[in-house]
């Protein structure tokens, strides 16, 4: 992964505003509630669910939002039938675009994506048509704010991490999708906290925009897409 961050690409996810953050919280909750039905509510037992308590305490959701989605998955639940879809298409200036939702209508989120993407001057592609630039990672951040680069990089590695990446004011861990949950959690044991823990999408390359339309519709694209609550996750190739 050398040669950039993909960290550069998620900071903005971090300072929302109060609205932004309830979205999240919410999309969260979801996610939680659909592991829970599917492999129990214990996070001992269903190392998937613990990764997705990591991921939403990164992302500061309050740890009563945390359980009331647990005992309500755990219960009856919300009557609700989540499906899991991967969408692929071409932003503004030619950007590669992945997105993941979890949905109870999919012809509503279908559609939904496919006018911001026409909206903003991209197009929603075929399957596999940009998903082959991306490989699925684990990527733990951690901010550099009283941690020893040298300790944490050891614990990473020795844990099972591919790689270790410093930025300006954080440290980027990657892993394979398969390690991630053992070195999330060797590194929680040790009292390291998260700026964000999550198994996502990291592009092979990326491409810079100079038009400023360009730039303009790419934001304007992404924003449409983290506000609709059925979409989990957004991976681009654009080094913005």
């Amino acid at each position: 992964m050398s040669g950039h961050s993909k960290w550069k690409n998620i900071m903005h996810k971090k300072g929302k505003t109060d609205a932004q953050r309830a979205k999240v919280f919410t999309k969260m909750a979801r996610e939680i509630m659909v592991i829970v039905k599917e492999g129990g509510a214990d996070p001992a037992a269903n190392s998937r669910l613990a990764d997705a308590i990591a991921k939403a305490k990164a992302a500061n959701v309050p740890n009563d939002n945390i359980d009331r989605a647990i005992k309500k998955a755990a219960g009856a639940g919300d009557g609700k039938n989540y499906e899991h879809n991967v969408y692929e298409g071409y932003g503004p200036g030619g950007v590669a675009v992945v997105v993941e939702t979890l949905t109870d209508n999919k012809n509503r989120t279908a559609g939904d994506l496919r006018h911001y993407f026409d909206k903003f001057g991209g197009n929603l592609g075929a399957t596999g048509s940009v998903l082959w630039q991306f490989k699925q990672c684990g990527v733990i951040v951690v901010a550099k704010d009283g941690v020893n680069e040298d300790e944490l990089m050891m614990a990473a590695l020795d844990a099972g991490a591919d790689d270790f990446n410093v930025e300006d004011e954080v440290f980027e861990i990657i892993t394979s999708p398969e390690s991630f949950s053992a070195v999330r959690g060797a590194l929680e044991q040790q009292g390291y906290s998260f700026e964000t823990a999550e198994i996502t999408r990291i592009a092979d390359n990326y491409v810079t925009l100079t038009d400023e339309n360009d730039i303009k519709f790419m934001n304007l694209l992404l924003e449409a897409l983290e506000d609709n609550d059925d979409v989990q996750d957004v991976s681009h190739n654009w080094d913005e």
